[in-house]
Formats: C-alpha cells, structure tokens, sequence
C-alpha cells in the first residue's frame, strides 16, 4: 500500500555511539521540528512529528517541489532557524521570526515507489539525486564511520550532537527502533532551587518539578524548572526538605512566568542542585534538564 499523508515518521532510541563504528553512518542532529514534505505535482504540503498539517505556518517552503526531480516524493527532515552564526536554535525555531530552512536527511516515497524497504545507504543515495538545494532546503552531508570525531565536532560548534544510523537498516514508519540513535551533548550546571509545583497522579503527594534558577550578585535570575532525574526515595526526601523551607515570597527576581507561578510554592533558596542540561536558552532557562544530586555543603553559599 502506497504511503500517503499524513506519516507516522520512524524515530529514534537515546543512546550512545556505537562502537562498531565502521556499520554505522552519522549525520549532525539538527534542532529544530521534525517535519515531513509531501511534493505533488509541484505543490507542497508540511507535517509535523504529531502527523498535523503545516504547511500554512511555513510558507518559504512553498517551492520546495522546484528543487525535486520528481513529480511526486515524501522526505523526511528537520525544520530549523538559524541564529547570526549559522547555528540552529530551538528558541528561534519556536519564535519563526526569520524563514526557517528544511534540512532533509530521507526519502520515503519518489513517484510511484515507496522507498523504506531500501536500505539506509541506498535511500541515501537517491536523496543526494533528488533534491536540488534551494535557499529554504538542503541534504545535509553524512558520513560512514567517524561517530566520535562527529560528536566532537559538534560539541566544538554548539550544535546539539550527532544520529547515528545503522547500514543497512530500513525506514519503520511509525517506530522507535535502536536502529536509529541519537547522541546528544549534555553538561552539568549547578543551580538554586527557588521553589517547586506540587505533583500529579502518582506524585500528587510530592513535588512535580524544582523551580530553580541562577545567581546575578544577590538577585535570583528564575531558569525554568526541573522534573525528571529523581527515584522515589529522592522524591520523598526532597519534598520533605523543601516543605520546610517554605516562604511566602518569591526568590526570583523578577517572578518567574504565570506558567510556572501557578502551582508554586517558594523556598528559600539555600538548596543548590547539579542538573544535566542540552543548553541554556537565549531567555536563560534550562533546556532538557534531569536532577543529578544536591550539591552538599552549599546551604546558604552562593
């Protein structure tokens, strides 16, 4: 049965970089919204990961189908924006201030055949032919083998890490298969736990995520919040701790956005907690974090 909109798109285990290397192909992960272009005919129509239509949203990539040869294709790929030093950023992504570019990095369908029962390197290949670069779009370059040296690269560039694709392997719509990997740049920061949001089902009875933020001198700056990272013992130690170091005021200056005050409860902020982070965001708030543990010793110290 011959593939059509909307797709359900394959995707990808977290994981590590594979050490028979030399199996594997590597591409930079892009940061952006996973999107998949139908071409027709010379139209173009855009879906996100969660199989909606979006096409009205972007249009400067209304041409698209000038840069396909072929009269009908699905591809597959990564819309971002791209800050002044030609690095994409999620943040501007979500704001789509400036026109976003498509980069394109499978092919599902070209013409009357369906691609995903070929092999990665083989759908590679037809991509390569069948797309033409246009201001809005491009094939990014791939490589065989060289994870390490990838990654390495991207850590150097700011980007956010690397896929790894197993040789080989071919395109499951619909599934998360370790087939795919991605490899993500994270770091360890410190920050101050200012507050929390009270807990839903299971956690009703404990926090649900660590308000925190960083310290400017003596004013707290808020930096977004924290939910996951935490096993059911240090859920339960942690809320009892915070729980009695509750206030009335809020640390942050200014106040965090209405979101994040709508099931606050502050703390004075003398906690001080490593969490794992992909970045800080241009408004300063931590982007993916996981708790790692309590920094000891720090209560009180800035």
């Amino acid at each position: 049965m011959a593939l059509t909109f909307p797709v359900d798109p394959m995707r990808a285990q977290l994981g590590t970089l594979p050490v028979d290397d030399e199996r594997w192909a590597f591409e930079v992960k892009w940061d952006g919204y996973r999107t998949l272009a139908f071409v027709d005919d010379g139209h173009v129509r855009l879906q996100s990961s969660r199989m909606h239509d979006v096409t009205a949203t972007y249009p400067e990539l209304a041409d698209l189908a000038s840069g396909v040869h072929a009269t009908t294709a699905i591809l597959d790929g990564e819309l971002v924006v791209l800050d002044a030093e030609g690095r994409p950023r999620f943040e501007l992504i979500q704001r789509h201030t400036r026109p976003a570019v498509l980069n394109v990095f499978d092919v599902l369908r070209i013409d009357e055949h369906d691609t995903i029962g070929l092999p990665y390197e083989d759908r590679r290949r037809l991509l390569e032919q069948l797309v033409e670069p246009g201001t809005n779009w491009t094939v990014p370059r791939h490589r065989v083998g060289g994870g390490a040296e990838l990654l390495e690269a991207t850590g150097e560039q700011g980007l956010e890490g690397v896929m790894a694709k197993r040789l080989g392997s071919l395109y499951v719509p619909g599934k998360r298969t370790t087939d795919w990997r991605k490899v993500k740049h994270r770091r360890r920061v410190d920050v101050a736990i200012g507050g929390f949001t009270a807990g839903d089902g299971n956690r009703a009875h404990l926090f649900g995520a660590l308000l925190v933020g960083r310290w400017d001198g003596d004013v707290l700056r808020f930096a977004g919040g924290v939910g996951t990272g935490f096993d059911q013992r240090r859920l339960e130690s942690l809320t009892k701790r915070l729980r009695s170091l509750t206030v009335e005021e809020c640390p942050f200056e200014p106040p965090p956005p209405t979101a994040y005050r709508r099931r606050a409860t502050w703390v004075e902020p003398i906690l001080t907690a490593t969490v794992e982070i992909t970045e800080f965001t241009n408004d300063g708030y931590v982007r993916q974090a996981s708790f790692v543990d309590l920094v000891e010793g720090t209560d009180g110290d800035r």
